[in-house]
Formats: structure tokens, sequence, C-alpha cells
């Protein structure tokens, strides 16, 4: 567990993101493309939902991706020209919501969309005003982010950090320890809502 000395060491800014203050606290995970945020996204949320906190999550896709099943009546309703479905059951709900040429939604739009949470993860949107965790592996072949980024609040990564790298965040943790990481963040998220009116 995290010391509150070790959670007051880090600087941790309010994100403009107004979408953002509906939740109980946002963290986002960022990295490069095979760094092993979607395997640590997972293990956290298990972690997280069963110290009970409600966790939702927000993933940014790269590429054109449908999580709708061509035949199905929802698909029919898309394939016939409408902007939005909503398919509703007793066990859940799912909106999907046609974009066109629009580009990307922001950020902001998604987390406002969202029922409010304990803690949202969000996965990707590596440029966005929001705290986040760099998954870090020398492997992928790629620089870090922090250098660049004020916003990387710790690294979890695989292996050690040299100190001859540039700007290494406060909290350097292991990316195969789930349990570890989901208390930095639950550490954060209890100190940032004890501070918050």
């Amino acid at each position: 567990m995290f010391t509150d000395t070790a959670i007051a060491s880090i600087n941790l800014a309010k994100t403009p993101l107004t979408g953002a203050r509906r939740h109980g606290f946002v963290i986002g995970l960022a990295g490069w493309s095979g760094s092993g945020k979607t395997t640590l996204a997972e293990q956290l949320i298990s972690v997280l939902t069963a110290r009970g906190r409600n966790v939702a999550t927000i993933k940014h896709a790269h590429h054109r991706f449908d999580a709708d099943v061509p035949g199905k009546d929802s698909h029919r309703h898309r394939s016939a020209g409408a902007q939005q479905v909503l398919v509703s059951s007793a066990l859940r709900s799912v909106l999907f919501t046609e974009h066109g040429t629009g580009g990307n939604r922001p950020l902001n739009d998604l987390l406002a969309v969202l029922e409010p949470a304990d803690i949202v993860l969000v996965e990707g949107f590596k440029r966005e005003p929001i705290p986040k965790i760099e998954i870090y592996r020398e492997a992928v072949g790629k620089a870090p982010l922090w250098p660049k980024d004020e916003w990387i609040i710790a690294a979890a990564t695989d292996g050690q950090l040299v100190s001859q790298m540039d700007s290494i965040p406060a909290i350097t943790l292991d990316l195969n320890d789930a349990t570890s990481i989901a208390d930095l963040i639950c550490g954060l998220a209890d100190a940032e809502n004890r501070h918050d009116p």
C-alpha cells in the first residue's frame, strides 16, 4: 500500500475536462501499442471491482471498428441510416453512435456520457490532460512518453528504469503487479475525494 506521503508527493493537477467531474477519479493508462495497456486494464478492473469500486472504462480505438453483429436488428437499423441505436435488455444496454467523418469524439464528451463511477480507467487518449500511468516496455522500441507529458504521474514497467532517463516519474511500479498499481489508483482517488468539496 502506498503511504499518504508517497501519494502527497504526486502533483495531482485538476484536469480541465469538465466531464471528469461526474466521476470520483479519472486515470489514464498511456503507452505505445503492444505495451500491455489492455492486459493491465483487465487486471485492474478485476482488482478494483473486488474492492467494491464502481469502475467504468473508456477505450480509444485507432482503427475502424464495429462491435455490432451484421444481420442483428441493431446492425440493420444502423445500416438503414440511424445515427444512434440503443439496444437494451434486462442485463445491459449499448448505445451505438455514428460519427460519420467527424473524427474522434473528445474524451470530455465521452466522460460526460458515462454514468458516474468511482474510478474511470481511460485506455489510450495519451495526449489528453488527465492524470496517467505510463505503461512502458523497452522491448516495444519506442521512447517513453513521460518526458513530454506532465500528466504522467507514474510509470509501470517490466524492467528497470535507468537513472539516466529523462524525468522519470516519481513513482515506478512493477507492470506485473496489478495489486500495487490498484493500491496507487485507490490511494490517489481517496486523496482527491478528501480534497474535493
